[in-house]
């Protein structure tokens, strides 16, 4: 064979090669494009009845003495007028509440999961099955459900006097939480999330702890609210990656924000920024000073440092609080949002401190978040839009 006949052979045989290799590498990939679509496909096409059997199944293979019921669609729809505007009470990341009242002239809050989301039935499943699992008179209790189709909702116990936010941040109602009273509701928070975390059945993480997931009842008692986003851990784990990123902006962890790394400790940090915004009245982000914006931590640290506490009290309380009181409780909500989770105590160090007078406080060390806005602490995808934003991400880190 010729050279140039040689030469023409080979470049046949190396593009013949390169064509079947480029062609195989895009019917692979338009194969694994297929699959993926159909995965999603079948992920998004659950089928209704098997799954809503399987939430039945739950509900039904906890304590039978508990107390809960199954409503008509038609007995919600009544309730709630409809679902009209005037019964709403809120909206969530997942759907609006509404207030119901019945025939007999029982109260109920009704959580309308949105229709067609797929999160929405994952948050469904998930606060049943935490839900009832739970009982203690700081958390809110679930009194039954209704599935209508692809309509689903949640049943609650209804608290008069609705939730933290609506009273801490707002210019008048502000001014009827005394002191006293903002020192019985964190207690009483604080002893919520020690069941959560320590007596359960179960080992649960909220994930998202903040003023507006505290509701109120007619004695201004707290009861902690919204477990849609609530984790499950065994009772001996310490420490998870989450498969979802979820939770508020303000509120969240630096290790699970960046990270994804679920512990009980991300729970403390949350309370520790709620426990800020209680004593202080002020939002935990987008707080203005001296023309600048800082965030409430940042705010806190710098008057911890400069030991003018009385600056960062809500100035509703007047002279009614004792110094000592305030500079406690300062204290211990700066060594909740410490930077590393280790550095935080748990919910029964904090239970244990807040209950004791004349403890040696741990001395608290410069703060998360205290070199920048805690709003640009973490990219997310925004689901709702609120004065308090819920956000999640579906990829874990």
């Amino acid at each position: 064979m010729v050279p140039g006949q040689k030469q023409d052979r080979a470049f046949f045989i190396i593009a013949t090669v390169y064509s079947s290799a480029v062609l195989c590498t895009r019917l692979f990939f338009w194969l694994l494009s297929v699959w993926r679509k159909e995965k999603r496909r079948k992920i998004n096409t659950i089928e209704e009845p098997e799954n809503m059997d399987e939430v039945l199944r739950l509900w039904r293979t906890e304590d039978t003495s508990s107390e809960f019921s199954l409503y008509d669609f038609s007995q919600i729809a009544d309730a709630t007028d409809n679902f009209s505007p005037k019964s709403k009470l809120g909206e969530g990341g997942f759907g609006p509440v509404y207030k119901g009242v019945f025939p007999d002239g029982q109260e109920l809050a009704i959580k309308r999961l949105s229709a067609r989301s797929q999160q929405g039935l994952i948050e469904f499943k998930n606060e049943i099955q935490v839900i009832t699992k739970l009982q203690h008179r700081n958390l809110v209790r679930l009194l039954g459900c209704c599935i209508h189709g692809e309509e689903k909702m949640l049943v609650y116990e209804y608290l008069t006097n609705k939730s933290l936010d609506h009273f801490i941040f707002d210019p008048i109602r502000r001014a009827s939480l005394k002191w006293k009273m903002r020192i019985k509701i964190v207690e009483g928070i604080s002893q919520g999330l020690l069941y959560l975390h320590n007596h359960s059945r179960l080992r649960i993480i909220h994930r998202d702890l903040k003023a507006s997931n505290i509701l109120l009842d007619s004695e201004l008692n707290p009861k902690i609210s919204d477990f849609g986003m609530a984790r499950i851990f065994p009772s001996d784990a310490t420490q998870a990656t989450a498969s979802r990123l979820v939770g508020t902006f303000g509120y969240m962890a630096p290790e699970y924000a960046s990270d994804g790394l679920l512990s009980i400790k991300s729970d403390v940090f949350s309370f520790g920024v709620l426990l800020l915004e209680i004593i202080s009245g002020k939002r935990s982000s987008g707080f203005q000073y001296n023309g600048e914006f800082y965030n409430l931590l940042e705010y806190a640290w710098q008057l911890w440092k400069g030991r003018r506490w009385s600056e960062f009290i809500d100035k509703s309380f007047g002279d009614e609080y004792e110094m000592e009181e305030l500079v406690k409780y300062l204290a211990v909500a700066l060594i909740c949002v410490q930077e590393k989770a280790m550095d935080r105590p748990t919910m029964r160090d904090v239970v244990a401190l807040l209950s004791s007078d004349g403890i040696t406080m741990p001395e608290p060390k410069q703060p998360a978040y205290s070199y920048a806005k805690l709003d640009e602490s973490v990219n997310v995808t925004v689901l709702s839009s609120r004065n308090d934003v819920t956000i999640t991400t579906i990829n874990g880190r």
